[in-house]
Parts: structure tokens; sequence; C-alpha cells
């Protein structure tokens, strides 16, 4: 009933008096109460109007109601009007009926604070105050030219009619002085719509006869339907008796009585939390716990526990039910931590290395003198705090490393203890990334790439990963993912790594091909001499070699990539050409052709180019060699040396076949290489390679492939053993038996 208040008044001169228009069932309806809004009651109608008939209107359904709109002009009165120099006095323009109306509107008049009320005039008129409310002054509220005020010295209850002007003006105000013994108004307004304005000054000291002496005087009790006592007070004013036709003058004094009284129901409002009930009770709220006032309390304190009770703020009642209903001192009676929450001081779950994180830890329940509070970062390093108040400005913690951290906050006392638990992530801003991926690739197989971040230890990061054209990425918390491409030809794969607010990508392109071949390149000497070792010299470098590679061969077919430091090294990639995978074989006999050329022209030191004039660079085909094997585990030290001395015999005793082999007639070696049986091709290493990896499952057994070349007749001219088959043979054996896998180039081409 009370959420709904249109328009709100506070009569002047009394305290706790107010009026208030709300909104009840569509309808709107003035409201009055005598103690700040505890209690409203609607006002009841005059008895008699004007004409003295009856006025039939009963409660609640028919009462008084009021506009209560201040006058945004200062000139006017406004639709009601009170003054602190006559306490009790209100006029105000309304209507009589079930609600608020704007029409058949009337002036009304209370003397006593609102409890009866009379009607003075039947249109809406302008009333000002003068000399301490002795009098009042009336203009009607038109819009015609007026010549006639009206003038009231017993509150409205008669009132005389007197002219201000010979000519009838259009009132557009009036000024009274400030002064509280005004005895005198001006009144301002036009004779006509296009005259200039005209000023009436208006003295009334002619009409007051004499001073008021003391039979002029009545005393007035301030009560609220005939209860005299009013905010927890009993008052007696002073005030002229109406009809006294004097003036108070500048020695006038409102004496007031004033005396307390005793406390009762209507002094007390409901506490906060708490709300009246249709028992006149007041009871928590839904939304209240009373015990939570004492979760800032400790044991051997105490607190105030609420009634639900307090004395309306003002009210001066003494006794009576106040014992009944002020606040209770209880004992602290201690609580165990409940409700422990551990959160940063910016809300954020992410901090970088090195700079301050502020923990916050709140508690909504326990004793807090008597509660001990441990805090443990995650990285080794815990606080305690023998009580809760030096933690409430925050922990401030310095993390030497990136990571997830768990941050644990602990809170025990003698009652119980709580745990709470955060995740924090401490990140190392990233400066680069680096895509690292093969550069050419076989068509549906897997491909590695590898996203190399710096610094390495950046804490958590996030990947992102496109593909080609697609629109949304990959994303892993991982550094490397596999890949099967579909498409041949030249794709793009991006990699963008979120590391805090911190975002950084690269972009890289990685030729794709149903089946291709590589050779390994390497230059002369004086080619290291002016590496400067950065990606754009690299790749110039590439499509120098790459113009000094193309005799007759479409620039597609060819590509170099030369792998990052020292010694410089390349790798050579002969692609087929493109839409060629229909045509396999036919392409692949191609294929071969173009690898004879390049590699006759490799082999025979044809393959140069000029790095800057008088630097001329030669090109190689990188030859494989029988490197050492070294095991840097010492468990198996002496077992590697064994094998690595059978390996040296091995190939000793084949070597001597080989090289007495027209001594021995019986041994005949097949070295020619079977074409019917297709290759398998294995894509390019990274730039961090120097070579592709196989394992040793993709190679026939070191002793089946001698017992088939020795068992194999030769088919035309015998052939010697190539140097190549003897080297991959021995490298086989040796990984064989160390358990490696091995790099390894046949002829021109890689398997």
């Amino acid at each position: 009933m009370f959420q709904y208040i249109q328009d709100f008044y506070l009569l002047s001169g009394i305290k706790g008096i107010f009026l208030a228009n709300k909104k009840i069932d569509d309808q709107i309806k003035t409201f009055i109460t005598y103690n700040k809004g505890r209690d409203w009651r609607l006002l009841q109608a005059p008895a008699t109007n004007l004409r003295g008939d009856p006025v039939v209107c009963q409660l609640p359904f028919c009462s008084l109601h009021l506009h209560l709109q201040l006058s945004e002009n200062p000139y006017t009165s406004g639709s009601i009007s009170s003054k602190e120099t006559a306490p009790g006095l209100l006029v105000a323009t309304g209507n009589i009926g079930s609600e608020l109306s704007y029409t058949d509107v009337g002036m009304f008049i209370s003397s006593d604070g609102g409890n009866s009320w009379r009607q003075i005039f039947e249109e809406e008129y302008n009333v000002w105050f003068l000399d301490w409310g002795g009098a009042l002054v009336a203009l009607k509220q038109t819009s015609v030219p007026i010549r006639h005020l009206w003038v009231s010295f017993d509150e409205g209850r008669s009132w005389s009619k007197y002219s201000f002007t010979s000519t009838p003006l259009f009132v557009d105000g009036s000024l009274v002085d400030s002064g509280i013994e005004t005895q005198i108004m001006t009144v301002f307004g036009h004779f006509s719509l296009r005259s200039e304005w005209q000023l009436v000054k208006v003295d009334y000291k002619s009409i007051f006869s004499r001073r008021c002496n003391k039979d002029d005087y009545q005393t007035w009790h301030l009560h609220n339907q005939g209860e005299p006592c009013v905010m927890g007070e009993r008052k007696i004013y002073k005030k002229r008796k109406p009809g006294a036709q004097c003036s108070l003058g500048r020695d006038y004094s409102r004496t007031v009585v004033s005396e307390p009284c005793v406390c009762g129901q209507g002094d007390f409002e409901c506490d906060y939390g708490y709300e009246r009930h249709s028992n006149n009770q007041c009871v928590p709220a839904f939304w209240f716990s009373p015990s939570s006032l004492s979760k800032d309390c400790s044991i051997g304190q105490s607190y105030l526990n609420s009634t639900g009770y307090r004395r309306i703020v003002s009210n001066n009642c003494t006794d009576g039910l106040r014992e009944k209903y002020m606040a209770k001192v209880e004992k602290c009676p201690g609580k165990a931590p409940r409700g422990l929450h551990i959160l940063t001081a910016d809300g954020k779950l992410v901090t970088e290395q090195g700079q301050n994180a502020t923990f916050i830890i709140l508690m909504e329940e326990g004793d807090l003198q008597r509660t001990n509070i441990q805090l443990d970062f995650g990285d080794g390093i815990a606080v305690s705090y023998a009580n809760f108040s030096p933690v409430e400005d925050g922990i401030r913690h310095v993390y030497k490393s990136a990571g997830i951290f768990q941050v644990t906050a602990y809170a025990e006392n003698s009652l119980g203890s709580d745990t709470a638990v955060l995740f924090l992530h401490v990140v190392c801003p990233v400066e680069h990334v680096h895509l690292n991926v093969p550069f050419v690739a076989i068509r549906n197989k897997d491909v590695n790439i590898t996203a190399v971040v710096w610094p390495s230890k950046a804490g958590t990061l996030t990947y992102f990963w496109w593909f080609g054209n697609n629109t949304k990425p990959l994303i892993t918390l991982e550094s490397s993912i596999s890949y099967v491409f579909a498409v041949e030809g030249m794709n793009t794969v991006t990699v963008q790594v979120a590391a805090g607010n911190t975002l950084i990508q690269d972009t890289k392109e990685i030729a794709v091909h149903e089946y291709f071949q590589s050779q390994l390149l390497s230059f002369s000497p004086n080619l290291d001499y002016h590496n400067p070792d950065i990606p754009e010299w690299r790749q110039d470098i590439g499509k120098v070699i790459r113009r000094a590679l193309v005799t007759g061969i479409p620039d597609e077919q060819i590509l170099v990539a030369v792998f990052p430091g020292l010694p410089t090294s390349a790798e050579l990639f002969i692609l087929p050409h493109k839409n060629t995978t229909e045509m396999r074989k036919s392409s692949e006999a191609d294929l071969e052709q173009v690898v004879e050329i390049l590699f006759n022209a490799l082999n025979q030191n044809l393959v140069q180019f000029e790095l800057k004039p008088g630097v001329e660079v030669i090109v190689y085909v990188t030859q494989l060699t029988l490197a050492p094997l070294v095991d840097s585990s010492t468990g198996h030290s002496s077992s590697a040396m064994l094998m690595l001395l059978s390996v040296v015999f091995v190939g000793l005793a084949v070597f001597l076949i080989y090289k007495f082999k027209r001594k021995i007639p019986w041994i005949n070696i097949y070295a020619q290489v079977q074409h019917d049986k297709e290759q398998e091709m294995i894509g390019s290493v990274s730039q961090s390679e120097n070579a592709p990896k196989i394992t040793l499952s993709e190679f026939t057994d070191p002793e089946e492939l001698m017992d088939k070349e020795l068992d194999t007749r030769v088919m035309g001219e015998t052939q010697p053993l190539p140097r190549a088959c003897f080297t991959v043979w021995v490298r086989m054996l040796v990984s064989r038996v160390l358990g490696e896998a091995v790099t390894v180039t046949l002829g021109t081409s890689r398997y």
C-alpha cells in the first residue's frame, strides 16, 4: 500500500506530520501520518459545505483528497501551503470523494494540524499568510482581470472583500516580504495583454486597529485525533484568537509548552530487516537473518541484538515500552569460520611473473579475532596470521616462475575451520612465436607442426590453429599438433598464441603433394663466412639457388629451403607437376628425369652462384658417411663398444667380399633398383632437423637382404654393390643393434 507514493508534503512548523498521495487499486488517495510514516490514515472530510449543508462522506469509502504539488512560480502560493510561523495552519486545494480528482475542486483549511478540515472557497485561490498567520489574503486564480482580494482574521471562517485597484488587473503573482510581521504585499500584473507590468502595493496596517494583548491569545494543544502525544511529546502552542483584529508585532512569541510522554506502540517502528505484519508485530523479512548481526563479533565481546523495533527518529518519549523494545546487549557467542572466500584485488585470475599479486580473504561468519588464517600461494611459500584484521587490506605475493598455481586459504578457530581455493594463472609475456612446419608434406598423411614460443617458460599458453580457409580454429594447450592435409598445392598454416592479455601469431605455407623427391645440399665453405643466419637471408639464398638449378624446368617444381645454423645447408625438393595425381606412373617417370638432370649437374659441380663480386659459391649434393656412434649413457657404454667392434668386423668382411668379388665366381650381387615396387616417399623434415627419420620396420631385415643378394643371379652384366647400399646396410645394422632410428638417402630419392 505504501509503495506507490505519487506526491509527498511535510507540514511546516510541526515535526513528524506528513501528507502523501498514494495509489491504491488504481485510485489516488490522500493520507496523513503523525509519527513519520509508521501509521497512516485517510483525511476526514468537512462536516458541512460553504452553505452549511451537511456533507455525506463516510470513511474509508469517501474522504478528503488534496493536491500536494508545490508551485514552481515563487509568486504564487501553489496547491498547498503552510508556514513555520503559523504551526498547525494548512491551506490546500482538493476535493471530497472516493479518490483525488482535478474537477470539482475547492479550497480547504485546517487549523489543528490536519485533524479537521473546513471548506473556504469553491474555486482555486492563491492564499498568503500575513502577520504570523494572524491574517490570510486570497486572490482568485483566473484568466480574467480582477480588482478585489479577500482578507480573513479568523483562519478562513469569514472573509472580507477589498478592492486593491481601480482598474481590473491581469494578476501574474504577488510578492510578500519575508519578514515575520509582514503587513504589506505587492501585486503585479497587466492592465491589458499588451500593456507593461503594473505593481500595486497593498498596506494592511490600517486594517489592524491595535496591538494584541493577553486577552487576544488562546492555547492550542497539538493532537492526533484526540491523542495528546505526538512524536513522544505533549505540546501546547499560544496563538491569536480567531477574529481578534489586532497585530502581533515584533515581540510576539509562540510560547510552546512541551513535555515528554510515556512510550507506547505508536512511538516505535520496525528495525532494519524487519517488517510489520497484520498483527502489528515486527518480524524478520524473508531476506534478513538476525543472527548475521553477530558475525563480526568475537568471543568475550558484546553486541546489541535488535528486538525488531526501534524508536522513531526525533521521537522524545521516555519509559513505558522503551525498555521492552530497545536493543539488548548480549555476549558474542563465537562462531566457526564459514563462507571463506579468496579472490584477487583486481578480480582477475591471471597475473604476470615478477609482479605483485594481491589476494583478498573474506569470511561470511566466524570469530574474527580468534581465527587463524593461513594462505598457501602454491609455489612452496605460505603465510599465517594470528587474527583476521591484518589481511583485510590484502596479502601481496610475487611469483618468480610462470604456471598455474593453486592458492589455498585455510581459516581455523576453536569452533571449526573452513577452506577456500583459487587457481591463479601466472604468465610471462610472450614476445615471439615461430611456426615450425615442413616445407613439403605428403597428402593424406600426418604432419607434425610445432609452435616455438620465446621465452620458452611463458606459463599457461593457449594455441589457436587455422588451416587453409577454415573459419574456426583448432584450440589446444599443447605447442604441437598433428594434421592431415587433403588438398594438394600451397596450404597456409597460422597459429595464434594467447598468454594473459597478449596475443601473437605466425603464418607459414607448406607445399602438399601426393609424392615428391628431396636431397640435402651443402655449399662451399666460403658461404658460411657471409651467413648472417636470419630468415630473410635464407629465403633470398633459396631463391638464388633455385634460379641456378632451373634449366628448362618449371619453377613450381623446384623448392629450396635453407636451414638455420652453421655450416650452411639446405634441402632440395623436386615436386611433380600440378594436377598429376591421376597420372602418377607417368609423372613419376618425368620426375625421375628431372632428378637425373639436377643431380648430374650437382655431382659435376656445375651448380654455382655469385654471392657478391668475387665470391663464387658451389652447391654440392650432401654425401652420407659412416659417422662414429657415441652413446652418452654410462650403462650401455661397454655393450655399445662391443657391438661397434662387431659392426667394424662385419663391415670389413663385406668390404673384402666386395673388393675381391671377381675372384669368387659363386657370388653374384644384384643391385638394380626394382621399379615395379612403389616407393614410399617420406615427408621433409622440419627446419630444426638435418634429415628425415624413419623406423627400422620399414626396411628389409639385414640378414634377409644379405641372403637375397647372395642368392640373386645377375641378369645381364654383373654390377658392383653400390657404395650407397653398403652404407645403408651398415647403418641399418648399427641401428638394429643400438635401437635407433636412422636417416637414409638411397640413390637420389628419400625412402
